[in-house]
């Protein structure tokens, strides 16, 4: 029985460091600025920031397309030539890039693909978690594997609260108006991931420093979140005090574990500036 070998997105915010760790790869999606398209995670998320701030245009994302995921596809197939690929997805109802994927895995019958239904760090600790239990399990075989990381995805609950609306309205996301109002009424949308759909859920006023300690125990107890482990999401611009408070406070609810992770390019271009998001397992 040949290896397993775990694909996904740069969507899913993996860092390099971590995806080397598990052996994980990765395949880009991409962003566009202006006439200027680049791989996403080839550049800081920072620059997303800087380029609206001195253009006040929005980068535009793309999910991956064929060719990419062929490319990925015949690298770990030469690399590993027994192995077989699990690709978890990044929501297919937000991008092309399942479908891109399928397309390319024709006549590659060593891929299989499952949708995460999961974006950032959601996706993240479907994969990490996917990549510690194949250690744990050399015996399984890609159906199992495949089977496991259906139930895994379905466990995953989060959301995240973006600082301004100011990049969602630009993304057309939500009109002028709305973004106004909540700009004046310091209204902060929470944004949850339900069934693949970034949905807007409830909404918190005040400032980042004054609601984020209040969501993470809120959203812990909320969902029944596991406390083995928990994912904080961070995009460019969210301070430090918070992000200091917002652990002290999951760590105070319990929490064995905490990781933070921070936004590449294309979560960064919806959340936009000083965002924040919570990502755990249920029980």
């Amino acid at each position: 029985m040949g290896k397993i070998v775990l694909l996904a997105e740069t969507g899913s915010d993996i860092p390099e460091e971590v995806a080397r760790q598990y052996g994980i790869y990765i395949v880009p999606m991409h962003v566009s600025f202006g006439e200027e398209t680049r791989d996403d995670a080839s550049f800081p998320s920072e620059e997303i920031v800087s380029y609206y701030k001195n253009t006040g245009r929005l980068p535009k994302t793309s999910g991956c397309v064929p060719e990419d995921f062929e490319n990925i596809f015949d690298r770990i197939h030469a690399e590993n030539p027994d192995s077989q690929i699990l690709y978890l997805a990044y929501s297919s109802v937000t991008t092309c890039s399942y479908q891109s994927a399928q397309i390319a895995a024709q006549n590659r019958e060593y891929v299989i693909s499952v949708d995460t239904k999961q974006v950032s760090a959601g996706q993240y600790a479907v994969v990490v978690t996917m990549a510690e239990l194949l250690k744990e399990h050399p015996e399984w075989n890609i159906k199992e594997a495949s089977e496991k990381a259906k139930e895994i995805s379905e466990n995953v609950s989060m959301c995240f609260v973006p600082d301004t609306l100011e990049f969602l309205r630009a993304g057309g996301r939500v009109s002028n108006a709305a973004a106004l109002c909540g700009a004046l009424l310091r209204i902060h949308p929470r944004i949850e991931i339900l069934d693949g759909y970034l949905q807007a859920t409830k909404k918190h006023r005040g400032s980042m420093k004054k609601i984020i300690p209040q969501l993470v125990k809120d959203y812990i107890e909320e969902k029944g979140l596991k406390t083995s482990r928990l994912w904080l999401i961070r995009t460019p611009g969210l301070e430090e005090d918070i992000i200091k408070e917002a652990e002290k406070t999951a760590l105070a609810c319990g929490i064995k574990e905490v990781t933070w992770v921070k936004t590449g390019g294309v979560i960064t271009s919806h959340g936009g500036p000083g965002a924040f998001g919570i990502a755990g397992f249920t029980r």
